[in-house]
């Protein structure tokens, strides 16, 4: 078609993660289990890309639990927490491998008492790297 011009919408750069609701008694175990495998847990109410985290944790637990209609009641204390993918996983701009979808869900099923989750990723805006610590 002539004269038809084509509006191309760049997406927002984001970083793909799985959003975990995880008992708190577990937090610190799961956090190292995922760290061994170069995954990163950031729990809502402080991860630095959230303007009022403890507003964005409840807003994700409350939906997280309402949309499984009684099945996650037990989770209504539970830590809402982003689980996303280090360095090692990342190859430029190309998708995630299967491998690194594999990794999390093998962790997450490891725990499976203390957590709940939809095997999905979502993507939020990129979380910095604290300094000192290399990509």
């Amino acid at each position: 078609m002539r004269g038809v011009s084509v509006l191309r919408v760049k997406r927002e750069p984001h970083e793909n993660v799985a959003t975990v609701l995880v008992d708190p008694g577990v937090l610190g175990d799961l956090e190292l289990a995922l760290m061994v495998r170069d995954l990163r847990l950031w729990p809502v109410r402080t991860a630095p890309i959230c303007v009022d985290g403890p507003r964005m944790e409840f807003q994700l637990r409350r939906r997280m639990i309402e949309s499984h209609r009684g099945e996650w009641d037990l989770a209504a204390e539970w830590v809402p927490v982003w689980i996303g993918f280090g360095p090692s996983w990342r190859f430029g701009d190309e998708p995630l491998p299967w491998q690194a979808h594999k990794a999390l869900w093998q962790v997450l099923d490891a725990f499976a008492v203390s957590v709940r989750f939809r095997r999905r990723l979502g993507g939020v805006r990129p979380m910095p790297v604290p300094e000192g610590v290399q990509p």
